[in-house]
């Protein structure tokens, strides 16, 4: 059993009077019967697809979650049957989706279900929040909208809603201002309907009460709003300063080999953690060819020899400038494990399509195939200098 996660300390109820909770929860609740949107996880009851929509909703939007969760029900149609499935399986039904640790902590989480609670979610916050991968917005969301928890939610939809509505200053992030929306929406989401009643916060902040051009003609709960009255929606919350995405340079190791290319398994934590790959390595900007071609020697534990530089993938992630090196390589022998890596296996185009594989290392594979990688012949692009690289000592 997973020990229980520890919280931050309540915040002091927020000062919302009867007659302010009764002007904002009923308008609230009667425009989002009117205008919420038909998504397709609002027309069941069943607390693993809600609990699965909430989790790919995080970092994505809307529009790009739809066909994604409908193809991970039809694969996974339980908590029962996530539980059960292999890992490979459920990060290859994420491919593309990006953010992979909430697929594996969704894994996890299915078989602590399974294995604690006899496959049916739990119905309280308190219970879901001990659950891997579930924080306090999720335990809320799901508590609320599955079980009809008076739980509240604060993401970032809701904060921007109850920033203009109450006046709340502060950064995102500062902690101050965050315990006092917790405390807001722990206030207000008691009373009817508390899953719809979080709904409506989230729509209206996604529809209405957006980040620019807010559309507050038609928000029911205009004439209550402190920014509204003075003037400061536009400036409430202020935007959260961004760093600038950091870059990242990557050697892959592209062998061939009878048909096959050689894959890697990543260490779970870290970027694509638990995800397949060409055998990659972290090299600087300048790192010439041959030095990356020994770390990758290095990694891999054995001798390799640099045939040829194939092609840059470049791919923008949310914190990083990525760019991919495609290496062509060969060795004396045929690796099968590594330490660097939790498994190494060697498959066909075909195979590899089962394999839980990020959009960029995908890309990087179609970039290598394109240079007929595994066509006979000399191999395509630059050729490099036949050195072979050494692993180094200290492995």
């Amino acid at each position: 059993m997973s020990p229980r996660k520890r919280t931050e300390p309540a915040a002091l109820p927020a000062p919302v009077s009867p007659e302010r909770h009764a002007a904002l929860h009923g308008p609230l609740l009667s425009w989002y019967d009117r205008n919420k949107r038909d998504l397709p996880w609002r027309r069941t009851r069943d607390p693993y697809a809600i609990w699965l929509s909430e989790v790919m909703l995080q970092q994505t939007q809307v529009a790009t979650v739809i066909p994604y969760w409908e193809r991970f029900l039809a694969r996974f149609p339980s908590v029962k049957a996530l539980a059960s499935a292999p890992l490979d399986d459920v990060l290859s039904g994420w491919k593309g989706l990006g953010y992979y640790s909430r697929a594996r902590n969704l894994h996890r989480a299915a078989r602590e279900v399974v294995e604690r609670f006899g496959g049916k979610l739990p119905a309280t916050a308190e219970e879901l929040l001990t659950l891997p991968g579930f924080g306090r917005y999720t335990s809320g969301a799901v508590a609320s909208i599955a079980f009809g928890e008076q739980a509240p939610i604060v993401d970032g939809n809701v904060a921007r809603v109850l920033s203009r509505l109450f006046e709340v200053e502060g950064v995102p992030g500062d902690r101050e201002r965050e315990a006092t929306l917790w405390a807001l929406a722990s206030a207000l989401v008691k009373g009817e309907r508390p899953g719809d009643f979080n709904q409506a916060l989230m729509e209206h902040g996604a529809t209405v009460c957006r980040p620019e051009s807010p559309l507050c003609l038609l928000c029911p709960v205009r004439d209550g709003c402190f920014a509204y009255r003075k003037g400061r929606v536009e400036e409430l919350p202020p935007a959260k300063v961004r760093a600038a995405p950091r870059k990242l340079f990557l050697a892959l190791a592209v062998w061939p080999h009878e048909g096959t290319l050689l894959f890697a398994r990543r260490a779970d934590k870290g970027l694509f953690g638990g995800l397949w790959e060409l055998p990659a390595v972290e090299v600087e900007e300048d790192t010439p060819e041959a030095e990356a071609t020994a770390r990758l020697a290095t990694a891999l534990g054995t001798a390799l020899t640099l045939e040829a530089t194939l092609d840059s993938v470049r791919r923008q992630l949310t914190h990083r400038d990525l760019t991919l090196r495609l290496l062509r390589v060969r060795g004396g022998s045929r690796p099968t494990r590594a330490s660097a890596f939790q498994e190494l296996r060697w498959c066909t185009p075909q195979e590899a399509e089962a394999l839980g594989m990020s959009t960029a290392m995908q890309r990087a594979l179609d970039a290598a195939l394109g240079h007929g990688v595994l066509e006979s012949g000399a191999p395509p692009a630059k050729k490099a200098a036949g050195r072979s690289a050494r692993k180094t000592a200290g492995r």
